[in-house]
């Protein structure tokens, strides 16, 4: 059985994408050209990988399995054409990275200012995408280089094709309009219970952060706005109709505001992750040495 890695790209991106639409989209065939060649590869892995129930269709247990060893062999290539193309000395190529939004502007656009400077043969992708988020995004092979935070009770998820290095800490703070005094004060959550509060949209990081943390100090948050921007959060608070939790990192210091340290500490840490069983290209361990010296350069090291 020899594979064809044509067909093995349009099995990771169906586990990706979810819909044999999308992946034509994204390759620029038509949807019954992308089943044609997924039923070739069936046929030459003698396998049922797709599970077709009316117009859906779903990797089956083979089907998941092989698109991973896709991934794996898709990096591979990547890394191989990147190697060549390196042949001069210089890391060159394409590199996608996803990152959070406060970890964008903290440390991602630094980092893309360096490599531009230092290493203009890398094409840096960058996109925001919410911590919960990113980690399956990178199994998926949809990024090179995420970087991502612990959840709310400070675990990782461990999975054996992800290997996670450690690179900043970041405390939480209570934010409060400027007005308020004793910003060194540890702040006790449960003096806030009859405040109004800000919070991301439902299910991301910072709304499962503040619910759960308010609930800890026993009562239940009073939501007065949900916002996906931290500034269009921060300016609510800044006009003095919410407070809010918010890791250090992301409060501008533009807004006026106050933040105070809590009286339970809380601390998240962040991380840079890659597919543990993939090669990186040579750009790749690139960005990755640069992000690690950045964040090694902050104030907040691990």
């Amino acid at each position: 059985m020899r594979l064809n890695t044509a067909r093995l790209e349009m099995l990771s991106l169906l586990d990706s994408l979810g819909t044999m639409r999308a992946v034509a989209a994204a390759l620029h065939l038509s949807p019954s050209a992308v089943s044609a060649q997924l039923a070739v590869l069936e046929a030459e892995t003698r396998t049922e990988l797709l599970r077709r129930t009316g117009r859906r269709v779903q990797l089956t247990t083979a089907g998941r399995t092989l698109a991973r060893h896709a991934r794996v062999i898709l990096d591979q290539i990547r890394a191989a054409e990147a190697d060549l193309r390196g042949l001069s000395g210089r890391a060159t190529g394409p590199v996608r990275l996803a990152a959070f939004s406060s970890a964008i502007r903290a440390a991602v656009i630094p980092l893309a200012a360096r490599l531009r400077t230092a290493h203009p043969g890398i094409a840096l992708e960058v996109a925001e995408l919410d911590p919960q988020a990113s980690l399956p995004a990178l199994r998926r092979g949809d990024y090179d280089i995420i970087v991502t935070a612990d959840f709310i009770d400070g675990s990782m998820p461990l999975h054996p094709d992800v290997q996670t290095i450690p690179l900043l800490t970041d405390d939480i703070v209570l934010v409060t309009p400027r007005s308020q005094t004793g910003s060194e004060t540890p702040a006790d959550l449960a003096d806030f219970a009859e405040a109004a509060w800000s919070i991301d949209m439902p299910g991301t990081y910072l709304s499962n952060l503040v619910t759960s943390t308010c609930r800890q100090a026993g009562f239940e948050p009073v939501v007065a706005g949900r916002f996906a921007s931290y500034e269009v959060l921060l300016a609510h608070v800044e006009a003095g109709l919410s407070v809010s939790l918010l890791p250090e990192l992301a409060v501008d210091r533009r807004y006026r505001v106050t933040t105070r340290p809590l009286r339970r500490p809380l601390t998240r840490h962040i991380y840079a992750a890659v597919r543990s069983r993939s090669t990186l290209t040579a750009a790749s361990q690139v960005v990755l040495n640069e992000l690690r010296n950045l964040s090694a350069a902050s104030a907040n090291i691990v």
